[in-house]
Parts: structure tokens; C-alpha cells; sequence
């Protein structure tokens, strides 16, 4: 019986038969059993302990049962030793009911018999059943002590394991090598600083400067974001092996010092020490982390000549580096030539593909993942629900919500997280708001999941009673939740608040960084308070990418083009390399500007950068052609478009409705009706004012009932202005007048004035009083109210009204708002205003408009001075009047 088990487990490559024997003959019924070689080969003898430890080793469990099975058969009575090997076999088979059975009945036991069967409970995470035997204990050693320990810890019950580990202390037990890295494990696992040094002090005290030890505390130090002591005792361990290596290299990369990690690699590599699969690992999540894609082409070669390369942990790593420097292709070749993919590949591809939000393919693969084996676990289901939050998959997201809580997984944080995340992207805030009340364990990212779900979904006054409610809670907040606020504040404005964040942000020590001074800085800007923002970003030590954008495009957004631009030119002389967040910022402030030179250079360096294929750029680039009047240019970037989303379309429709090509706006917008790409309100405005430019009143009115009967969009303002001026230059004044007196809040100065603008050009007088007056009620001091109702009243030659308006004027002390043109020559703006004479070649302008207002006076143009205000007619220098009245 037993040759035939031999004989199985020698063909299944459990054991290769040695090439001589191992011991004497002795009678049957001894430990030894006879093997007979399949060939002709000497007899070799095998203890059942030698074949108890093989099965164990390999997890064998039937072998395993029939070598016991031919022991009890063939009458040997075991020994101890004997009969711990089997148990031990038993308990790494994870079949404690085997393994009790057979200490049951035991004749006599030792300490080892004890703690294997202690060590199989702990191998099979039951503490409850661990702590029971443990108890049942008459005596116990520092491996009992040490087994325990490491079954809390197992289960992630670190706060148990330093309990456990101070009753050890109270029992008087010597401690170990073994001891302390356990319990220094269980400190990285709780961050608890102040215990580590405590334990680091204990094992000085008790003599303990093993590598083991070291390496335990290099980790705890790193885990508790102590990176210098985890140096320091690095550098003091006597004898260094690569797990001390490794850990020194997983915490510089864990407190994201990840240059220093790869420069220790290098070191690690002058030792000969070799590497190991958690030192690949922590090299290769640097390069993700740095985007390093050719270094880490490099390391995977490395890995290669170090017979690493179907080494699945590190396989793993390497295709999610590869995920990660945006080559999500060289990743599944890797991913496709690994011999067994684990679910950790598989989640590693998952997460890849959601990342580069290729959320189809994502769940794709999530779905293959679940034909297999291999069953998903919490980073399956995180990267699947990140999938569903890219393509707005609301029902698919629901659906793997039922697949969590069937799995177990719905209170495990990881994925609680995710599914939050999920239905706050979704749209799907009730739900996002049920899932958090129903949490039993909340962590920052989940406080920061529902603040962002709440300002994704504009419901941006509930967020900062959430993170009043996260103080409370004693959660403390991080980067990500200043971000939030923040980004909360800046949409409403509100600025006492956001210097209340920021006076905490101060306090908790974060103000330098990177993450959360791009949103201050984003913030202040928001706020129109961009000296504020200039301070901070020059506090900055090095500004990311995301900072240089925020600065710039905070600039941009408060009119500032040239600053905007200046800050662009201080990035570059930094070497630091725009994205294309940067270049599209830049372009909108050539468009801003019309400085198309600048425009055109931008364009040549996205051309280089293969950056044109991106829709937002492409977008830019259309919108900033037109605005400098290249309109053909602009033409051409639209139609060598590859990819056209709505912004694209918007961009040509706006530019055609800016240059009236009404004609061609409309028919643009009937394309891409036609193509299925669904307009949203910035296409209606710029539809409206084309239908305004051409007196397409019956369209106009067409579009704007389309908008919400057809798309469901609510008419904004912006809409209702358009309308007005639709209405208005079609001679509907008092149609004009009833729609802004029919909308459903209040109208602001921007329609008042278009109103007023159109009663200019229809002199109507009744209109434009009640106008002016609704203006002025918004603004007192807004000096192109009383300027428009002169001009209309002098219009109608009601020539006391212009007076009172003058007197008016005069006493509130206001002018009229001097009128700007700029133009660019030789790559400078030159900007010109009435009645300056700062411009370095004044006298030449001045002496060029004498000449061609000389030239109008010949062919017969009389200046109608009718629309200016006497005070200032009588203030004017002879060539200021001249110009004026050309302006006027």
C-alpha cells in the first residue's frame, strides 16, 4: 500500500527519491517503511516523519491521509515527534478536525504538540478557537505567546495583538527575536509612533540587534511616516540580508520618497545580496508612481535576468507599471504571457483600464475575472465600481452593489469607499447619502467620498456642514479634503470661509502642500483675490504642474490674460513641462488677447507634442482662431478634428455666431443634431445669438422652446439675454420687455442692458426708463446706464432730459468707461485708449488721426456730436475731441 503512495507522490513531483539510502534495514513495524524504486534502483527507505513533512510542505493532504492510513495498518506506534509531524500536516491542510483528533489521543505530548496544534488554529484565522486552546494551556512558551500574537495580527486585530503581547510581558516570558517583529508589525498596522519607540527602547534594553528585529522596525518607522529613524536604524543594523533591504526600499516608496527607493536599489545591488519579489514590487510601484516608463522597461529587463519573468507577484507589479505610464497595451502582453494570471493581475489590469477611463473594458475584464476561478475580492470590485463611475454605468454600479453584499464585501471599507464614489459620479446622491448613513466604519476617504459626491452634484452648501460633522467625528481631514472645500468655497465664493480652511490647513501643517496650495490658490483666485494666490504659489518650494495651471488659469478666469501668459513663461524657464490643461489655459488667453503669433506658437508645440488628437485642445484651438479673426484656420482645426464632442461643436458654432455667419452657426448645429451628439446650454446661447445676428425670430423662438421640451434644459440668463436681443432687434420691443418680466428669477444687469441697447436702436423712450431704472436699482454707480438713456433721449430731442442726465452724472462724479483696442505687431500688444498718451508713439497716432480726420472732413463727414456729454466736450484737447467724436 505504502509503495503505491510513494510511488504517486513520486510521479506527482512531491519527492524525488534520493540517490542512496538514507538508513539501515530495520524489522517491519519500525519508523522506517521500504520504497521501491520504479526501475532497478537500490532500495531507498522513507520515515512516515520525512513523508508527513513532505505532504505538509506541499499541502498534500490525501498522500497525507494514506501514509496515516498504512501507519495505523502496518501496527507502528509513533512517536512524539512522529505523531507532531502529523498533526502538523493536518493543521497546513486547514483540517483542525484531523489535527485535534489525532492530539486527542495522544498517549503523551509535548510543548511542540501544544503549539502546532495552537499554530493551525492561528493558520486557519480563528481566534476565537486560537484563544480557547491557548487558554486550555498548563504551560506556555514564547512560541505559544508568539503564536497567538500573530493570529490577531492575521486579522487584522492589532490593537489585540499589543494586548496579548502585554499580558506576555505581565507573565514574565522571555521575549524573542520573533516577539518583536510581530508586535512591531502590529504597530506599523495601528501607526502608533509613540508604542514603536517604547518596543525600540525594550529590545535595546534586552539586547536585541538581529536583522530580523531591524527589519521589523525599519518597517514600523516607515509605516508611521518616520522615514529618517527608519534610515537611522537601517544603517545601524551589523549584518544586512534583502529583507531589511526590502523594507528600507517599501518605506521610502511608502512615504513616497521614491527616488531615494530606486537610488537604495542601486546600492542593493553592489552588495550581491540578490532580490526578492517585495523588492521588485516596491521598485515598480515607484516607477508607476513616477510615470518612469523607460526606467522601468529597464527593471523589467533586470527582472528577466533574474528569472523573475513568470514570477506572478512580480509579473503584477510590472503590469501595473506599465498600467500606470500609460502603456496599457505593453501591460497585456505582459499580462497575456504570464502562465497563471492571479487575481491580483487580473485586478491589476482592471484597475489599469479604469484608470485610463476605459470603463467598458474594464468591467470586461472584471467579467472574465469572474468566469474564473479565482473568484474577485475587494480591489476587483473597487476597480469595477471605478469603471461604472467613468461611463456614468448608474445601473451596472447597482448591480455590482448587489454582487458585494452577496460576496460579504458591502461593510468592507475599501469597497464601501468605492461604491460611494460610484453613485456620487452617478448622479446618484440620494443613494450615495444612504450608503454613508448605513456605514458602520467610516475612514477619511470616506468623508471625502460624500463631501465630493455632494459638490459633483452642486449640492455645494451641504459640504461644509460634512466636514463640520468629519471634525466631530475626531476624523482628520487630509489633502483630499481640503481639496474638497475648497473647491466648494470657490464655487460660491466664499471667501471667509475658504481663509477659515485655511487658517486649519495652516494649523495641521499642510500648507506647503502641493495638492492642497493648488487649491488655495484655486480658491483665492476664484475669489478675485489674486494676490493672495501670487503669495502662496511663490511660497510654494516645487510647484507641480497642477499648481503652474491653477495660477495660470486662475489668472485667466479674472481677465488677466497678460499675467496669465507671464506666469506661463515663469513655468517654462523652470523646466517644468505644461500638459495639456496648460496649453488649452494659454490658447483661451490668445483668444482673449487676439495675440494669434503667440497662438500659432502654442499650436507648433502641441503639433510637436502629438497633443492635437486631444478634444479639449482641439476645441481651444478652433475657439482661438476665431476669436483672432482666422476664421479659416479656425475651419480647418474643426474639420481635422479626429474625435468631436460637444465642446468642439460649441466652439465652431460660437464662432460663426461671433463673426455673423448666422447661417452657418445654424447649419453646423443641424449637423450635429443630425450626427446624435446632444447639445447642451452653451450650444443654445450661441444658436440664439446666431438667430439674433439674422432676424431669425420664429427659429430663435423655435430653438428656445427645443432646448426644454426636446433636451430638458432650462433656459439660464445667459438664454433669456439672447431672447431679449432676438425680440429687440426684430422691433418686439415690449415682447422683450414681458419675456424678462415673465422669467423665473430675477433679471441681472447684463439683460437690463441688452434691453437698453435696444431701445437705442428702436427709440423707444417708455422702454428704456423702465430699463435704466431696473439698472440702475442693480447698480447706482454704473455709468452706461445714464450714458445709453442720454443717448436715446438725445435720439429723441428731448434735450432737458439729456441735461438732468448730465447734472446727474456730475454730481455722482461719473464718466464714461474709456473705450480699448489692442493689436499685436512684431510679437508685442500695442493697447490703445481714448484720450491716452502713455503709449511710447503717442504723437505719431495722434498725428496719423489728424490726418485722416482732415481726409473725412474733405469727402464730407460731419462728427455728430450729439452723444457726448457737454462736460466732457469742453474737457477735451482738440485732438482728444476729434477722436472722441470718431468713437462716438
Amino acid at each position: 500500500m505504502l509503495l503505491d503512495i510513494v510511488s504517486r507522490l513520486r510521479s506527482s513531483g512531491l519527492f524525488s527519491p534520493p540517490t542512496k539510502a538514507l538508513h539501515k534495514s530495520v524489522p517491519s513495524g519500525s519508523a522506517f517503511c521500504n520504497v521501491a524504486s520504479i526501475q532497478a534502483n537500490p532500495t531507498t527507505r522513507k520515515t512516515f516523519s520525512h513523508i508527513f513533512q513532505q505532504c505538509s510542505n506541499l499541502k498534500a493532504l490525501n498522500p497525507g491521509k494514506q501514509a496515516h492510513c498504512q501507519m495505523i495498518v502496518s501496527g507502528f506506534v509513533p512517536t512524539i515527534f512522529v505523531t507532531n509531524c502529523l498533526i502538523h500536516l493536518y493543521s497546513k491542510c486547514s483540517n483542525m478536525d484531523y489535527a485535534h483528533k489525532v492530539f486527542d489521543r495522544m498517549p503523551h505530548r509535548d510543548s511542540v504538540s501544544w503549539n502546532t496544534i495552537l499554530f493551525g488554529y492561528a493558520g486557519s484565522g480563528n481566534t476565537v478557537a486560537a484563544q480557547l486552546f491557548f487558554d486550555s494551556m498548563s504551560e506556555r512558551d514564547v512560541i505559544s505567546w508568539n503564536t497567538l500574537i500573530s493570529c490577531y495580527l492575521r486579522n487584522g486585530a492589532n490593537q489585540a495583538s499589543i494586548q496579548i503581547f502585554i499580558k506576555m510581558r505581565m507573565a514574565e516570558v522571555q521575549h524573542d527575536h520573533t516577539t518583536f517583529a510581530v508586535v512591531l508589525k502590529a504597530c506599523s498596522g495601528l501607526e502608533n509612533y509613540n508604542l514603536g519607540i517604547q518596543l525600540h527602547c525594550l529590545a535595546i534594553q534586552m539586547g536585541f540587534n538581529d536583522v530580523v528585529t531591524g527589519s521589523a522596525m525599519v518597517d514600523m518607522y516607515s509605516k508611521c511616516k518616520k522615514l529618517y529613524d527608519a534610515c537611522l536604524v537601517f544603517h545601524e543594523i551589523p549584518e544586512t540580508n534583502w529583507v531589511c533591504w526590502s523594507a528600507i526600499i517599501a518605506g521610502c516608496v511608502h512615504n513616497h520618497q521614491l527616488i531615494k527607493g530606486l537610488e537604495l536599489f542601486k546600492d542593493m545591488q553592489r552588495t550581491d545580496i540578490g532580490v526578492s519579489q517585495s523588492t521588485y514590487a516596491s521598485i515598480f510601484r515607484a516607477c508607476a508612481e513616477l510615470s518612469a516608463f523607460r526606467l522601468g522597461t529597464q527593471l523589467h529587463g533586470h527582472a528577466i535576468k533574474a528569472e523573475f519573468e513568470y514570477d506572478t507577484i512580480v509579473g503584477t507589479a510590472i503590469l501595473d507599471m506599465y498600467a500606470k505610464c500609460d502603456s496599457l497595451s505593453d501591460s497585456l502582453k505582459l499580462f497575456n504571457l504570464l502562465p497563471n494570471p492571479g487575481r491580483p493581475s487580473y485586478n491589476a489590469i482592471i484597475v489599469g483600464y479604469a484608470r485610463r477611463d476605459q470603463g467598458k473594458e474594464a468591467l470586461e475584464t472584471f467579467q472574465s475575472l469572474q468566469k474564473s476561478s479565482l473568484g474577485v475580492d475587494e480591489i476587483s470590485l473597487s476597480g469595477a465600481f471605478s469603471a461604472c463611475a467613468v461611463i456614468k454605468g448608474h445601473l451596472e454600479g447597482i448591480q455590482l452593489h448587489g454582487l458585494a453584499i452577496k460576496c460579504g464585501l458591502r461593510f468592507n471599507i475599501c469597497v464601501a469607499n468605492a461604491v460611494l464614489d460610484m453613485y456620487g459620479k452617478c448622479g446618484a446622491l440620494i443613494e450615495a447619502c444612504l450608503l454613508f448613513d448605513e456605514m458602520v466604519i467610516r475612514d477619511a476617504v470616506s468623508w471625502n467620498a460624500i463631501i465630493a459626491a455632494h459638490e459633483q452634484n452642486k449640492e455645494v452648501g451641504k459640504t461644509l456642514p460634512l466636514f463640520v460633522s468629519m471634525l466631530q467625528s475626531a476624523m482628520e481631514p487630509d489633502e483630499f479634503t481640503y481639496g474638497s472645500i475648497l473647491k466648494a468655497c470657490a464655487g460660491q465664493k466664499n471667501l471667509n470661509c475658504g481663509m477659515e480652511i485655511h487658517g486649519r490647513i495652516i494649523k495641521s501643517r499642510m500648507g506647503l502642500n502641493a495638492f492642497t496650495a493648488s487649491a488655495l490658490v484655486d480658491m483665492y483666485c476664484k475669489c478675485g483675490m489674486l494676490e493672495e494666490a501670487d503669495k502662496i504659489h511663490e511660497r510654494m518650494e516645487e510647484p507641480s504642474v497642477v499648481s503652474w495651471n491653477a495660477i495660470i488659469s486662475g489668472f485667466s478666469l479674472q481677465k488677466q490674460s497678460e499675467n496669465a501668459q507671464r506666469y506661463f513663461s515663469l513655468m517654462l524657464e523652470t523646466g517644468m513641462m505644461p500638459d495639456t490643461f496648460t496649453y488649452a489655459t494659454i490658447l483661451d488667453t490668445c483668444a482673449n488677447l487676439a495675440t494669434v503669433e503667440l497662438g500659432k506658437q502654442i499650436h507648433a508645440q502641441i503639433l510637436k507634442l502629438q497633443w492635437h488628437s486631444d478634444v479639449y485642445i482641439a476645441s481651444t484651438l478652433v475657439d482661438m482662431y476665431s476669436k483672432c479673426g482666422e476664421m479659416q484656420d479656425s475651419q480647418l482645426m474643426f474639420k481635422k478634428a479626429p474625435k468631436r464632442d460637444f465642446v468642439t461643436w460649441n466652439a465652431m458654432i460660437c464662432a460663426y455666431a461671433y463673426h455673423g455667419r448666422g447661417e452657418d452657426a445654424i447649419e453646423v448645429f443641424e449637423e450635429m443634431q443630425h450626427l446624435n451628439v446632444k447639445p447642451n446650454n452653451s450650444t443654445f446661447i450661441s444658436v440664439l445669438r446666431a438667430c439674433a445676428h439674422m432676424g431669425y425670430v420664429d427659429r430663435g423662438l423655435h430653438y428656445f422652446q427645443k432646448m426644454q421640451s426636446h433636451y430638458g434644459l432650462n433656459p439660464q440668463l445667459e438664454h433669456y439675454s439672447c431672447m431679449v436681443d432676438l425680440l429687440g432687434r426684430s422691433g418686439q420691443v415690449y415682447e422683450a420687455l414681458k419675456l424678462i418680466e415673465s422669467m423665473p428669477f430675477e433679471a441681472d444687469d447684463i439683460i437690463w442692458r441688452t434691453l437698453l441697447s435696444i431701445c437705442k436702436i428702436q427709440g423707444n423712450v417708455e422702454v428704456a426708463e423702465k430699463a435704466a431704472n431696473s439698472l440702475l436699482q442693480l447698480d447706482t454707480q454704473d455709468s452706461s446706464a445714464y450714458v445709453l438713456l442720454s443717448n436715446i433721449y438725445a435720439d429723441a430731442g428731448m434735450w432737458s432730459e439729456v441735461s438732468k442726465i448730465r447734472r446727474i452724472m456730475k454730481d455722482y462724479n461719473l464718466k464714461k468707461e474709456p473705450g480699448c483696442s489692442w493689436i499685436e505687431v512684431r510679437d508685442e500688444v500695442n493697447a490703445f485708449i481714448v484720450g491716452d498718451k502713455a503709449h511710447p508713439r503717442c504723437e505719431e497716432i495722434y498725428e496719423k488721426i489728424h490726418l485722416l480726420l482732415y481726409e473725412m472732413k474733405w469727402e464730407g463727414y460731419i462728427p455728430d456730436v450729439h452723444f457726448m456729454l457737454d462736460d466732457e466736450v469742453g474737457e477735451q484737447e482738440p485732438h482728444e475731441e476729434q477722436q472722441n467724436a470718431i468713437h462716438m
